[in-house]
Parts: structure tokens; C-alpha cells; sequence
């Protein structure tokens, strides 16, 4: 699970985006953000569940939704907003924090805490230019 916080307009559908194209989500499916929808799913080598909570007053509306299913599901799930609610998250997840630092510029920050999502940030570090 990927937790998304930022402020409105710091790019967190356009992380979304590119995760998608990594997840091999086909090029010409539009991935907006599900704002009024609170889930959008997209189909590709596994399923992207990617979820809005702006609109969203309490982790009571969340839950009542239903969209806690989809943190547990097969797949993986995107949620923006994340911030929120911390107490709902599940365990093993992902923080991606992205900060607006000038119109063209932001700064990404990601942190995990369980022995996978370690594994995944340092193979990300080893990797990067």
C-alpha cells in the first residue's frame, strides 16, 4: 500500500500516473483522480486501486464506504491523503510525502517501516542516478 501526502496541486495523481505506466497500466487509460468516485481501478501486470479521501470528513466515512477492502486487497492500493487518517493505514505501507518547492519544482520524500518496504526504498536508492 502507498500512502500519498502533499499538499492540493503537489503532484501526488501525477505519481500515481507514472506508478500505473510502471505497473503496466496501458499507456491510453486515462488515470485521474478518483475525487468523486473515492476508487478508480485500473487493470495491468496486477490491479492499481487508487483512492481519494479529500472529500471525506472521518475515518468513519472511510471505513463506511468500504474502501478499507481495498488496503487489504490483491493488488495495490494508492491512497491520497493518506495523512489524514494514519491509524487506518495498514502496517505495511509506504509513505511518499511530496512537497511543493516552486511551481516546477517538488522534493519526494519515502519511508516505510516493515522489512519489505525497506527493501524496496534501499533497491530505489541503489538505483537512482
Amino acid at each position: 500500500m502507498v500512502a500519498l501526502a502533499g499538499d492540493l496541486g503537489s503532484g501526488k495523481t501525477w505519481f500515481t500516473k507514472g506508478l500505473a505506466l510502471g505497473l503496466g497500466v496501458r499507456p491510453d487509460e486515462v488515470v485521474t483522480s478518483p475525487s468523486f468516485a473515492l476508487m478508480n481501478a485500473y487493470e495491468g501486470r496486477c490491479t492499481l486501486f487508487h483512492i481519494d479521501v479529500y472529500r471525506l470528513e472521518t475515518a468513519s466515512d472511510f471505513l463506511n464506504a468500504g474502501l478499507d477492502d481495498f488496503l487489504h486487497g490483491n493488488g495495490v492500493a494508492v491512497m491520497e491523503w493518506a495523512d489524514r487518517w494514519p491509524e487506518i493505514l495498514p502496517e505495511r505501507h509506504l509513505k511518499v510525502r511530496i512537497a511543493i518547492l516552486s511551481e516546477r519544482s517538488r522534493e519526494i520524500t519515502l519511508s516505510g517501516s516493515y522489512p519489505e518496504g525497506m527493501e524496496i526504498l534501499t533497491d530505489l536508492k541503489r538505483e537512482a542516478p
